[in-house]
């Protein structure tokens, strides 16, 4: 790592912990502009990296979601009464309640998109371009149509999520705790994508995109690596699904948890606006996109759509290949691709 780079992550890793004292009253909202970028970054492993636009993944945010406050609820209490007298007001649980149920659900919320994203990799990754594209979509769909008749989780009309355990501190307490955990999976989520992308995992993703069929008959196993990467995208998008339950306390299946009307082009529109491809693409676009909505929804209320609309012409028109690729293009000395030993070393192994 460069004195440059480390400079870089000091200051951002400064910034993201101080911001709570900083900015009090954006609390929550930088706490989602994290989750936008997680959610931005998982879905660039396929799109951008792998070149296969998903349209899907908010399968399994929205199963990440289910997933923690399912079991949030189920290990103290029956989740079929939570769900039908509306949970918070009938059954109370206790800090430690809570906080057991929520660190086991948020684990296992990470766990449970893999698996799915597993088992069916191989029949969705089998498919290309606006197949594989449709079919996804088609997921996402499904996903939302399937959770919103299942009674135990409330069918259609949602459930809660247990609420911050009135005892152990205030609502500011809950903010900064929930915000912590949003900088520290973004973080994450960053730095391992950054160590993958440095190793024969992140080449033969490369490879795929710019031409699978030579690479097979390099004798790379594609298929693997596809699902491996879908996997890899699927437990963090469960995770940030399970801490955006907790953080909204109401969880709903098509508007909320598979929501791929909004949270769904989202992330696709952050990668591409910030360079799909690329390492910080994805974190630029997620948090100039961030400031944008935000923007619309706070001075043109009742116009934000049409306003996201133009977003999306301008990004098009004007960064067909992102502000990454806008910034390499005006700045090939400080924004172009550099190799260092690591790549190099990566090269030679793929070889």
């Amino acid at each position: 790592m460069t004195k440059n780079n480390r400079i870089i992550y000091g200051l951002i890793l400064i910034l993201g912990i101080a911001a709570p004292f900083l900015f009090p009253g954006f609390k929550l909202q930088i706490s989602f502009m994290w989750l936008l970028v997680v959610l931005a970054l998982t879905w660039d492993v396929q799109g951008g990296q792998m070149g296969y636009n998903s349209f899907g993944n908010i399968l399994f945010f929205g199963i990440g979601m289910y997933v923690c406050a399912g079991v949030q609820i189920g290990m103290f209490f029956p989740l079929a009464e939570w769900t039908a007298s509306g949970g918070e007001e009938t059954f109370v649980h206790t800090p430690t309640q809570y906080f057991q149920g929520f660190f086991i659900g948020l684990i296992l919320s990470g766990i449970v998109p893999g698996i799915v994203a597993a088992l069916i990799g191989y029949g969705v990754l089998g498919l290309r371009g606006q197949y594989f594209a449709i079919c996804t979509l088609g997921l996402g769909i499904a996903a939302g149509e399937i959770a919103g008749g299942i009674e135990l989780i409330g069918a259609g009309q949602g459930m809660t999520s247990p609420p911050w355990p009135k005892n152990i501190g205030s609502l500011e307490l809950r903010s900064q705790f929930f915000y912590y955990l949003c900088f520290a999976l973004m973080a994450a989520t960053f730095l391992f994508l950054k160590y993958a992308y440095q190793t024969r995992f992140g080449l033969v993703l490369n490879a795929i995109r710019d031409n699978e069929d030579k690479a097979e008959a390099m004798g790379i196993h594609t298929m693997r690596y596809k699902i491996t990467g879908w996997i890899v995208s699927a437990c963090f998008l469960g995770v940030a699904g399970g801490l955006m339950g907790n953080m909204v306390g109401y969880i709903e299946p098509v508007e909320i948890a598979f929501a791929g009307a909004t949270f769904g082009v989202f992330m696709v529109l952050m990668a591409i606006l910030g360079g799909k491809g690329t390492l910080w693409g994805p974190v630029i676009g997620a948090i100039a996109f961030h400031i944008f909505k935000e923007g619309f929804w706070t001075f043109f209320l009742g116009w934000q759509y049409v306003a996201l609309g133009a977003l999306i012409v301008i990004i098009v028109v004007f960064f067909p290949e992102g502000i990454m690729g806008w910034l390499r293009e005006r700045y090939p000395d400080k924004f172009g691709e550099t190799v260092d030993e690591s790549d190099i070393k990566a090269q030679v192994e793929l070889k």
